[in-house]
Formats: structure tokens, C-alpha cells, sequence
């Protein structure tokens, strides 16, 4: 008796319909889509309770005549591809011919199109068609989506509330809108306009629409590119952050994708400009030949592969790490007005005003400084006491060239022009600069200088300890094999492993900053990223535990600097690759405006 039967066409729309359409997000992402493929330049998506009730697209494109009105609702039949070879050389945002059969499937939809001479309206009612009729309407097609899932009620009672859903379709739409600029979007919900852009084909505007006035001031453009990918778009200053990285959008083609490995890489890039945990803002579009990039695997095509993703990570790591470091990172504080207090004081009285109170450190009793050199580049004063710090690494010493009053060498200028005016609170430099009112966190200016100052040196001339006892490690006989590539890889941790047998590496010596991990596991993760094609994190790691030694051999707060100290503070900081964060993401100094002061004073 024969148990295997095939399925009739509605049920296989049904689960086909699971995958593509997970929520009425994904009813108008599929939709969308058709409208940018029909070369439209104007769409208007409305919704009624996020979508649930009922959603319509509608598009100034190409349209359809009332033959292909109907085939569009046959399973697998699309325009897009014609031959199995079409699926290596893709360049429209569909084709599997999956979308419309399957929403037509779970909903009531009313398709109207015409191509200029043809008008047509088709309704389909859960898979069923009704009625197929001629009908007037201007060029362009229109499809209205009603009662999304109410005969899968499994389906339905999944979706939240219609406000949520609701804004799950005005973020895709940003995203189209972000991704085509050139195309004029328009997004109503409930009968009111929440969201539209002219299509003028400016970014950096769509950037104003969507995140508003302060991201779009701080957006920072971009356009790099080596021999296989193109990448242009925009950056957002360090300054503004999220907590997610739902504001990190990287097009490949056109095409919203989630790419979680390009996500870490531009992540990466800003790894030295922003406070850890905290997530970026960016824009950007990757433009490659259609056959690196394989989109053909899975039915609601957001995921992809891309070949050569390598290659495609470096590129995006270095080039923004270094359009972050040439541009102006300063934020500028704006003084609130609601946090100024006034208060009467009769003229008749007698002022009598006091310097701001500091309060001393509480003396520690039985406890003796340990004796310790200071930074560098301050001059010897006698009256300052050498605060104890923990023991670190031996660390190769860095010179620093003596003060002398002959003319310096013209430098590179990466500050604004600053004039060093006092401290505050024996924490803060005040300088005086172009824009106004400079203020520099003492501690994060010298933290940066020492950070650079260790990676070069460590990075010229590394700490090696030797293992007194030599680590062997279980790799197996497949990464014993690859022995060449893996110390390759592993170049930068200034590690060397050695065949011990045909299934164990052996490694007999690490650098200083490991000496506080737990070797042998840090070492099998670095193997087991290199089997599994990952990255290792051992070059954070060793940053982070530089930027720790950094932290401990830099000036604290409550202490008090002479003039000469803090123009030499200056001085250095401008020397730096990037003087404008810490090691730990914290901006080195703000910018106090001299419009924003002058308004504080009603001027």
C-alpha cells in the first residue's frame, strides 16, 4: 500500500508560507521588494493594527497586464531568472517565486495593476481564487493584504500587539529607505503619515529622517574599496551610541541582510573610539559582483554567503578605524538651560566668596608608599608625593627626549589649537581653542599617551616569558598537519607551537600579558577558533590588558600640575595616533561651545 503521497498545491503554500511570511513585517518586506524590482521610484505602505488587519503596497512601476496578474500567484513562477545558472548572477532583490502564492495563501489579498494598457484586479481569498476582472487604475500596481493568518490560528496567536508590529514594519522600511535613497517612501499607520523621504537619492537626509538631527550632524561619509568590493555609506561619530547593534545597517547589493560577521568587524573598527558595550551607528553599502555573493539560502532571504567574507572584513575593520582616526572626535557640550540656578543676593551685602572645597584623601595609617618612578615627561617636583601602583610586566622603558628651549619640529597638528589656561579641581586641563572652551580629563589624555607608548614598544620588541614546564596542548593529527598556517595565524600573539607527536603541540614560552590567564584553555580556544575559521581574541585581550597597565602608570585625579605639566600633557596627546578616546572608549576631552556659553550669559 503506498503511504507516500504528494501534496495539493494550497497546503504546500501553507508551509512555504511559514518561512517566508513569519509577520506582517515580513509580508511588506516581500512586497517592497517587488516594488523596487518593478523600477518604482514612489512607495506608499499603510497598515491597520500593525498590519494584522490589514496592510496595502502601492507602486509607480512597471505594472503587469492581466495574463501575468494571474501567474504571479503560480508557485516558482517569477520574471526575475529563467535557468538554473541565473541563480549564480542575481542582481534583483527576488526570485524564488515564493512570496505571492504563499501571503495569498494565509490572507485575503487584492492585487490591482496595470501596465499602462492593461488594468487588472485579482482577489484571492486563502488560496482561492475569486474573481479575476478588468479595472481601472493608473500605472503601477497596488496590493491590499486583509486578515493575515486568521485561518492559522497557530500562526496568529504568536504575533504581539498591533503597536509592536507596527513598528517592526516602520524599521524595515527605513532600512529600504536607507538602502534606496533614491526612491520616495511614505509610510501611513492607522490613517496618519509616520514616516516619509523625498527619494532625492541623499543619504545623509534619509540619515535625518530616521535617526534624527544629532546623528545626521555626527555622520561622517565614507567610500573605500579594493579589487573585488566597493563600500560607501556613513558613519556615525563614537560620540552617539545604542545599546544594540539594531542601528547597524550594512546593504550588500541593495539587499538588508544579517551579516553578523560584518557587524563585528565595523564593531572592531570602532573598538578603540567607543565605551565597551556599547554599539555604533552606521550606513553602509556594499557593492560586489553578484557571483561572490550567494543569497539563494533560505526562503526569506536574509541570510546569505559571500565569498572572499575574509577579505571583506579587513577591509571594513581597517577602513573605519582609520576614517574614525582622521576625523575631528571632540564631542561639544551644550549647556542645558534647566540646570542653571539663579539666586538673589541683595546688593547691600556683604560677598564674601571661597575657593571650591577639595576634600583630602584620608591619611592610611601603617602604610608606606612604595617608592616609584613617575611618568615620563613630568619634570621632578618636589612637592608632589609618588602614588603606589601595582606591579605590571616589565614593560621596554620609553625614552622621552629632555625639555629644551630650542624651536620644536613642525608637527602634525590633529587637536584643535589649544592654549593652555589652568586645572580644575586638580582633575580637568582648561585650555582656551577656537571653538571655545577645551576640557581635558588629565587621566584619559595621559592614559592614551602611555597605551601608545606600550603598544610599540611590546608590538617592536615583545615580553617573552619561558615556560619552565613547556605547555602541550591535544590539537589532533588534522591541526599538527597545518602546523605552518596555524603559527601564521597566530602571529601576532608572538606564540610559536611545535609538533609534539602526531596529535600534540607544544609552546614554550607566552608573552608577559598572558601570565595572568589560565594558559592551557586560553591556548585550546585559540586552537579551536583557528579549526572552527574564527578569529581569536587574544589581540583584545592583549589590549586590554595594555590599556590596564596604561591606567595604573598615568596621572590620577586630585593632583595638582604646573603649567609646564600641562602643556606637556597637551603636547603628547597631539602625538597621538588618536588622541581623542582613552584605551577604554572615553572621550580624552570635550569642547565647551563659546555661542552655547555666550547664551548661558543671555549675550
Amino acid at each position: 500500500m503506498a503511504i507516500i503521497r504528494q501534496l495539493d498545491e494550497q497546503t504546500a503554500n501553507m508551509i512555504a508560507a511559514g518561512e517566508v511570511v513569519e509577520r506582517p513585517m515580513g509580508v511588506v518586506k516581500e512586497l517592497v521588494e517587488n516594488s523596487i524590482d518593478a523600477g518604482a521610484k514612489r512607495i506608499t505602505v499603510s497598515v491597520e493594527e500593525g498590519g494584522i488587519a490589514s496592510l496595502t503596497v502601492s507602486d509607480d512601476g512597471c505594472g503587469m497586464d492581466s495574463k501575468d496578474a494571474v501567474n504571479a500567484f503560480l508557485r516558482h513562477a517569477t520574471s526575475k531568472i529563467r535557468s538554473s545558472e541565473d541563480l549564480w548572477d542575481i542582481g534583483t532583490l527576488g526570485f524564488r517565486g515564493e512570496a505571492l502564492p504563499s501571503i495569498a495563501s494565509v490572507s485575503k489579498l487584492t492585487l490591482v495593476t496595470s501596465d499602462g494598457t492593461d488594468c487588472t484586479k485579482v482577489v484571492i481569498e486563502y488560496g482561492k481564487t475569486v474573481s479575476v476582472s478588468a479595472w481601472p487604475c493608473n500605472q503601477g500596481t497596488e496590493i491590499t493584504v486583509e486578515n493575515l493568518f486568521y485561518r492559522t490560528p497557530a500562526r496568529l496567536k504568536h504575533l504581539r500587539s498591533g503597536a509592536y508590529e507596527n513598528s517592526l514594519v516602520q524599521d524595515v522600511i527605513m532600512k529600504f529607505a536607507m538602502s534606496h535613497p533614491e526612491i520616495a517612501f511614505r509610510f501611513v499607520s492607522s490613517g496618519k503619515e509616520a514616516f516619509r523621504t523625498t527619494g532625492s537619492g541623499d543619504l545623509k537626509e534619509v540619515i535625518f529622517q530616521c535617526w534624527g538631527r544629532e546623528a545626521a550632524e555626527a555622520a561622517i561619509p565614507v567610500s573605500f574599496s579594493d579589487f573585488d568590493y566597493q563600500v560607501s555609506g556613513y558613519l556615525v561619530k563614537p560620540n552617539i551610541t545604542r545599546a544594540s547593534r539594531n542601528f547597524m545597517h550594512i546593504f550588500l547589493n541593495g539587499r538588508m541582510v544579517k551579516t553578523y560577521r560584518l557587524y563585528q568587524s565595523v564593531m572592531d573598527g570602532y573598538e578603540d573610539f567607543i565605551v565597551k558595550g556599547r554599539k555604533p551607528l552606521c550606513v553602509l553599502n556594499i557593492r560586489m559582483d553578484p557571483h561572490l555573493l550567494d543569497v539563494n539560502v533560505h526562503p526569506s532571504k536574509w541570510e546569505v554567503r559571500i565569498s572572499k567574507e575574509n577579505q571583506l572584513e579587513y577591509l571594513l575593520k581597517d577602513n573605519v578605524r582609520e576614517a574614525l582616526k582622521n576625523t575631528m572626535l571632540a564631542p561639544n557640550i551644550r549647556p542645558s538651560r534647566e540646570s542653571v540656578q539663579y539666586e538673589q543676593i541683595p546688593l547691600e551685602t556683604n560677598l564674601t566668596f571661597h575657593k571650591p572645597f577639595v576634600s583630602a584623601p584620608e591619611p592610611q595609617a601603617n602604610v608606606t608608599p612604595a617608592p616609584e618612578m613617575e611618568p615620563a615627561f613630568i619634570p621632578d617636583v618636589p612637592h608632589v608625593k609618588p602614588e603606589p601602583v601595582r606591579t605590571e610586566p616589565e614593560v621596554p622603558e620609553v625614552t622621552e627626549t629632555p625639555v629644551t628651549l630650542t624651536e620644536p619640529e613642525p608637527v602634525v597638528q590633529k587637536l584643535p589649537e589649544m592654549q593652555v589656561i589652568g586645572q580644575l579641581h586638580e582633575k580637568f586641563i582648561l585650555c582656551a581653542c577656537e571653538a571655545g572652551l577645551a576640557v581635558i580629563d588629565q587621566h584619559a589624555a595621559q592614559e592614551r599617551v602611555h597605551y601608545e607608548e606600550y603598544c610599540r614598544a611590546l608590538n617592536q620588541n615583545p615580553v617573552m616569558l619561558d615556560c619552565l614546564v613547556p605547555l602541550t596542548l591535544a590539537a589532533g593529527d588534522d591541526l599538527v598537519r597545518r602546523i605552518d598556517e596555524l603559527n601564521a595565524a597566530a602571529a601576532d600573539l608572538h606564540i610559536t607551537f611545535e609538533p609534539f607527536g602526531h596529535d600534540t603541540l607544544l609552546v614554550r614560552s607566552i608573552p608577559a600579558w598572558m601570565k595572568d590567564l589560565e594558559e592551557e584553555p586560553f591556548l585550546q580556544d585559540v586552537l579551536d577558533n583557528f579549526r572552527n575559521e574564527r578569529k581569536s581574541s587574544y589581540t583584545r585581550m592583549e589590549k586590554k590588558k595594555i590599556a590596564t597597565m596604561a591606567c595604573h602608570h598615568s596621572i590620577r585625579f586630585n593632583r595638582a600640575l604646573t603649567m609646564q605639566e600641562m602643556n606637556e600633557v597637551v603636547r603628547q596627546l597631539n602625538d597621538c595616533e588618536n588622541p581623542y578616546h582613552c584605551p577604554h572608549g572615553r572621550p580624552t576631552f570635550v569642547i565647551l561651545d563659546e555661542k552655547d556659553l555666550a547664551k548661558e550669559f543671555l549675550r
